[in-house]
């Protein structure tokens, strides 16, 4: 609760307090007798005297106070409170048997409680609301640091699996080597400025990415690369984290067509489910697939990297989904919430 709030809420409970009192002083009366003065007189003193208890809530929380400490504090001021606050009238009425004052003590002594409770109750749920904000900070930057972490794995991958594939172009077809390194500078320069723009793209970037990418895969793999594209139009504007798409079409490349001389296909698709409120994107192959049970073991650093950039963006908004068995291809599909760009 903010300190001004606090102070207004206090001041309005005392006011009721005094409005309560004089209620009560005519009850029974038959004219109002107007005893709101006296009992302005004195409750504010009071008021004012367990206000006291905000500074020295703040000074046990600075020195970190025990229990023990704070509790021998309390004991020695609430009697002392309730002393100051119906002593005069003890005096008065020296006569009467202390029987008589142990209850107006004890009413003291539980108001100056009430008020410390609740000053302490306020300290606390600051501290507890300060230390939330400390561990979700903390973890915003945990995730940050590890999505960084997890890009920049992406980021030489590639770039070193794209200069093999050019290395090894060369050798067959030194012209369609120097085209590919064209293409090559314009992918860089889309990784270069993903990282300028916070790692975010739009669906239609990452497609222009990945038809530059297989256009370099298509010059050293010529007629056994079919690829196929299913667009939804509708799905080109929404964002996604930058080198999602593109690990996933690799992985194809790599398993479906790179140990193999028969060609194969290639299936890109896209597709938006306003009612789910995701966007679901599809790298498949007909390849020669893999057994699931292998599969989970696997080292392979693309798919478990773009899996955990899903979780870490998305939480279980975002899902990675592979369907594959032995020579029945090779199926993933990931889905992340709709979001504009």
């Amino acid at each position: 609760m903010p300190t001004g709030r606090m102070w207004r809420n206090y001041v309005l409970g005392w006011v009721l307090y005094i409005l309560l009192l004089t209620l009560a002083d005519n009850v029974g009366e038959a004219h109002f007798s107007g005893h709101i003065l006296l009992s302005v007189a004195v409750v504010v003193p009071q008021a004012l005297v367990l206000a006291l208890h905000w500074p020295l809530s703040g000074w046990f929380e600075r020195r970190h106070a025990s229990l023990l400490l704070r509790s021998a504090v309390h004991l020695v001021g609430a009697p002392a409170f309730a002393l100051l606050c119906y002593g005069p009238m003890m005096m008065s009425g020296a006569h009467k048997p202390f029987s008589y004052n142990v209850w107006p003590l004890l009413y003291f002594v539980m108001g100056y409680g009430i008020v410390a409770l609740m000053f302490h109750m306020v300290r606390a749920n600051a501290a507890r609301q300060r230390q939330a904000t400390a561990i979700q900070q903390a973890h915003a930057l945990l995730v940050t640091t590890e999505l960084n972490a997890l890009r920049n794995k992406l980021n030489p991958h590639f770039l070193f699996n794209t200069l093999h594939s050019i290395i090894a172009l060369t050798r067959k077809d030194p012209n369609a080597a120097e085209t590919a390194l064209f293409q090559f500078s314009d992918m860089l320069r889309y990784v270069l400025d993903a990282e300028k723009n916070g790692d975010r793209v739009t669906l239609e970037d990452e497609l222009n990415f990945v038809r530059d990418y297989l256009e370099l895969e298509s010059l050293r793999l010529g007629p056994r690369l079919n690829i196929a594209w299913e667009l939804d139009d509708d799905a080109a504007r929404h964002a996604l984290p930058a080198l999602s798409l593109q690990p996933l079409v690799e992985n194809s490349i790599k398993h479906a067509f790179n140990p193999h001389s028969r060609p194969g296909r290639l299936l890109i698709r896209t597709r938006v489910d306003e009612a789910s409120g995701k966007l679901a994107m599809t790298v498949g192959d007909d390849g020669p697939g893999a057994d699931p049970a292998t599969l989970r073991g696997s080292n392979g650093l693309g798919l478990r990297t773009v899996k955990r950039r899903l979780q870490l963006e998305y939480g279980p908004a975002g899902a990675l989904d592979i369907e594959t068995a032995p020579g029945a291809g090779f199926v993933v599909t990931m889905s992340i919430p709709i979001v504009s760009a």
